[in-house]
């Protein structure tokens, strides 16, 4: 029997990062039972609302969901859902099945994550009809491809890869039929962070080679966009965001819970920021998004 290797520095920090996953949705599910924003799919990955969590960080992911929402829809409506969408990192997110009830699904979503968190995701949707319906309802032909570490379907297809490791992601997408003429955005809200300053620079310069028309939006450096191929690039801090939102609904929000330490929300959103970098061979409009973040752009 062969010898059971020992677990490496890296083992532990790619488990550390899986863990975010974890906490990410069930911050977000906390957030959703308390009304700041809808999202009747989270519970099925989430299966309870876990700890109460403190009234900033629900405001903060309030504020991070909505912005992230904005520029992903708005680039899906300049494309008129003739474009792909691939979503770094995506852990247990929602986004598709949001996408698919509000009509604005492209015409194929992608999903990138660890093996082992992707397996997990696969699991629910078999497991939970709420899911699996939606990918039925948005598959029309007998390719239907289903195992542990990848799903692919006409419109949605999730992939087990290592985002360092950018030869085989850029190997899988294709083998699920990527298509690099079509108009793209990625998404990846907290994933370079995690990995090292080249690791992070070779997956933005893949993808600023890859694609003609496309954005990508992150927390992130615009300067490191820029750097790395993107035409324009530009960056906004989540309190100036929060700002931008539209202010009925921020209200409402705002009445859910009390906030004692106003300041704390302000140092928190300060210390974050959203950004959103572009390339835009087609004139979609979308280099126009990235020069111009206005309030606007939320009615």
């Amino acid at each position: 029997m062969a010898a059971r290797q020992p677990f490496t520095y890296m083992d532990t920090a790619d488990e550390a990062v899986r863990a975010t996953c974890d906490d990410a949705t069930i911050c977000k599910r906390f957030a959703t039972s308390k009304g700041y924003w809808k999202d009747p799919y989270i519970q099925y990955f989430a299966r309870s609302v876990g700890e109460r969590k403190a009234p900033e960080i629900n405001r903060g992911y309030y504020a991070r969901v909505k912005g992230v929402n904005h520029l992903l829809d708005a680039f899906i409506r300049n494309s008129e859902c003739n474009c792909q969408v691939i979503n770094l990192g995506a852990g247990l997110d929602t986004t598709f099945w949001r996408l698919k009830d509000e009509n604005l699904l492209p015409k194929k979503f992608f999903e990138v994550d660890f093996p082992t968190v992707v397996a997990r995701k696969i699991h629910n949707i078999k497991t939970k009809p709420p899911l699996s319906k939606h990918l039925i309802e948005t598959h029309s032909t007998d390719s239907l491809i289903l195992d542990t570490q990848s799903l692919d379907s006409d419109r949605y297809c999730i992939i087990g890869a290592d985002l360092r490791d950018i030869s085989a992601l850029d190997e899988k997408l294709k083998k699920f039929h990527l298509n690099p003429d079509l108009p793209t955005v990625l998404l990846s809200e907290c994933v370079l962070v995690y990995m090292t300053p080249s690791q992070s620079s070779n997956l933005l310069r893949w993808a600023a080679e890859i694609f003609h028309t496309a954005m990508f939006i992150n927390y992130e450096q615009k300067e490191r966009f820029l750097k790395t191929g993107w035409e324009h690039a530009d960056a906004l801090d989540m309190m100036t965001v929060y700002s931008m939102l539209p202010q009925d609904d921020v209200a409402r929000m705002e009445c859910l819970e009390f906030l004692d330490e106003k300041e704390l929300l302000q140092q928190l959103l300060q210390h974050y920021n959203i950004c959103w970098a572009s390339k835009d061979k087609l004139n979609l409009g979308n280099s126009a998004v990235c020069k111009s973040f206005d309030l606007r752009l939320f009615i």
